[in-house]
Parts: C-alpha cells; structure tokens; sequence
C-alpha cells in the first residue's frame, strides 16, 4: 500500500511536470501514467488502493469545489445576470439529451444507461476551468463584463446539477425500474443543500471572524474539510425519496464565507490550492489505472464521435445562453470554449457505474477517459491562449472612460 502511495504521489508530480512543459495540462500526464501502472498494463498498483479509490475521488471533488466556492463572489454573479443562471443548467441538458439519443444508436446501450453516460459527460471540469479563470481574472480580463466570474459560477453550478441528476439516475439503475418518489431528489436536493450550505456558511463567518487574521489558515482548512466531509456523510444517509447535496451544501457555505469575510480566508484559500496539488495527482492518476485499455482501444473510434456530436449539442446550448446579452461575438466563442473541457467530474464519477455491477460501465468509463484525452488540452489550450484575443483587456475600460473625459 505504502509503496504505490509512494509511487502515485512522486510519479504523478513528474508525469504532470513533463506535460506541463510541454504546455500541455499537467491531469493529462497524471492520467496515461495512471494507465501506465495501471492492472491493465504494469499492475503495480495495490488492489486494496484501487478498491479504495471512488473515497479518493470525492474527496479530491470536494476539495476543488472548495476552492470554487471561497473565490465565488455573490455581487459578481449579480453582476453576470441571467447568462450566468442559464450556464448553470442548460449546456448540461443539451449534453445529456444528445447522450439519450446518440449514445443508443452508437453503442447500442438502453436509455437510462445512455442518460447516466450524458451526465457523466456533461460536466465541464473544475480542474481545468477554475484555475484558468481565477488567471484570467487576475489578469484583468472580461472584467467589464464579469466573464470569467459568470463562467466560473456557471461552470461549478453545472456541476453540481448534473452530479445531483447523476445520483437521481443511479438509483434508479440500481432498483431496476422507475418510480415516482425518485423525482423528488433532485429538487429537495438542491433546497435543503442550499439552506444547509448558507447556515453552514453563518456559523463558519461567526467562527472566523474572531480569529486573528490569517493566524489559523491551516486550521480553517480542517474546519471547512470536516464541515464538508460532515455534508458528505449527511448525504450518503439520506437514500429516500428526500435527498440532500453535500457538493452544494459545502459551495454554498464557502460561498458565504467568501463572501462576508475575503480578507480572513485569502491564506485558507491557498490552504486548500496547495492541498489540491495532492488531491488531483490521486484523482488523475487513480482514474487512468482504471481504464480498461484494450476495451478502451476498441472502442476509442465511436466515443470520439459521441463526444464531437454531442459536444456540438452542447455548443449550441452555451451559445444560447450567451444570446441576446452584451456580449460579443469573440466574447461568446470564449465561453463557448471555456465549456469544452472534460477532467474532474469525470475522473470523479466516470467508474462509480462499473464499480455499481451497471452493464454499461466500462462503457461510460471508456468514454469518459476518452473525453478526457481529448478535451482537456483542447479546452485548456483555448482557454490559455484566446482570452487575450477574445476578451476585452484590463486597461480598455479606463481608456475608454479617458477618451470620453477627453471628448467632453
């Protein structure tokens, strides 16, 4: 055990090492060195490790939106409108309806296996997604217009939708059949993770707040952990008809944490980036040594096509969320863009129904790695080198306020 640990941790860090000085995204090295050690090529991996993973990656899910949430402002989505509410939705559902009617006629699977895949799928990655935003808002960029605020809020909210649509479908799955009473998860899902999240959010403001500032970073960071592994728990106890979403419930409070105290939580902030430099090296790499790589290499044809039209679905969704607003057209291919990567959530979830005994979970895991491979340096790629070219720069504002001083 100790050895793979060992060997997860520092040949993660170089795998991601190498491909990031091929400016390349670093999860992308993670993941094929994953594969590399994987029980599907070297097997040098300890199966009690492996059978503990799906622990691993929640926690490592949790721990990005974590991070998500503490640089969330709740002015900045006010400021974004009604785009950033429909980025939070609608781009996943016309991912997953193009699942429910590509994924039969492809790979031959049933309708709610091919539901299940849309939502796996049609999670845009936090991994690739926060980090560059959180850039190109330190960068100045699209900050007239809250781009980058309303695509990281839009972007964490999407995921948690369809994580909440993915648990909805598993158990269905499980019980072999349809019933009513499930549809009720969803809703009471968001509501009561909601409320829980913002009184969660009070208590941590109250608590923080008569600390001196940054003098407990690292046990703020075991406090907002233990709060969220606690939503966790609270979750995985509610199997009836009545459900509750941790995710939402620990964004939420780092939300309101964020919010009414960001000058306190700036070192627990990095705290928690620092601590995500470990979670995504197991995330990545643990999901790679999953992959089943000759079921993978059948099948890697299909899934690209899957992927592309389903992707193209998912476009036109983003595109109408953008439509009708003050955006312009470079402005609204970036958000295209920035919709594109696949990496956490399918890292996260992608073999969680293979580990189910579900008939098509090596399918959904193949798929999902595929996505991976694919659109994760692709999306980053976009990110990195088109918000220069796309959105407005830092100094265009103040400029155009000094030409109009100067017109007067």
């Amino acid at each position: 055990m100790f050895i793979s640990l060992s060997l997860i941790l520092a040949g993660g860090v170089a795998a991601g090492m190498i491909f990031r000085k091929m400016k390349l995204p670093g999860l992308l090295g993670m993941m094929l060195f994953g594969l590399l050690i994987g029980p599907y090529c070297l097997n040098l991996l300890d199966p009690t490790l492996l059978a503990g993973s799906g622990t691993i990656r929640k926690i490592a899910l949790l721990i990005i939106l974590i991070r998500a949430g503490l640089n969330l402002k709740i002015e900045d989505l006010k400021k974004a409108g009604r785009p950033a509410l429909l980025l939070c939705f609608v781009p996943a559902t016309f991912e997953i309806a193009a699942f429910i009617i590509f994924a039969p006629m492809l790979l031959g699977i049933d309708l709610v296996s091919a539901a299940l895949m849309g939502c796996v799928m049609a999670a845009v990655s936090p991994a690739v997604v926060v980090p560059s935003m959180l850039k190109v808002m330190k960068a100045g960029y699209g900050q007239d217009k809250a781009i980058p605020q309303m695509i990281l809020a839009g972007a964490s909210a999407d995921d948690i939708y369809v994580l909440v649509l993915f648990s909805v479908l598993m158990s269905i799955a499980g019980q072999g059949s349809f019933e009513a009473s499930t549809l009720l998860r969803l809703p009471t899902a968001i509501l009561l993770g909601l409320g829980a999240g913002f009184l969660g959010g009070l208590l941590l403001v109250r608590l923080f707040s008569k600390e001196k500032k940054d003098e407990s970073a690292a046990v703020n960071v075991i406090v907002i952990l233990a709060l969220g592994l606690l939503f966790y728990g609270v979750e995985e106890a509610m199997t009836g008809p009545v459900a509750f979403s941790g995710l939402i419930a620990i964004m939420a409070a780092c939300m309101v944490l964020g919010t009414r105290v960001p000058e306190r939580i700036r070192s627990t902030a990095a705290g928690f980036d620092a601590l995500w430099k470990a979670g995504e090296i197991f995330l990545f790499t643990l999901i790679g040594a999953a992959v089943n790589l000759p079921y993978a290499f059948k099948s890697f044809g299909v899934n690209v096509l899957l992927i592309v039209l389903c992707l193209l679905v998912r476009t036109a969704g983003v595109l109408l969320c953008v439509s009708f607003t003050r955006l312009s057209w470079k402005e609204r291919l970036f958000c295209v863009a920035a919709y594109l990567p696949k990496a956490t959530v399918q890292a996260a979830i992608g073999a969680v129904p293979l580990a189910a005994g579900l008939p098509a979970g090596e399918q959904i895991l193949s798929c999902a790695v595929t996505a991976i491979l694919i659109t994760a340096p692709a999306g980053a790629i976009l990110i990195d080198r088109g918000y220069t070219r796309l959105l407005t720069p830092p100094s265009s504002k103040k400029n155009e306020s000094t030409t109009q001083n100067t017109s007067k």
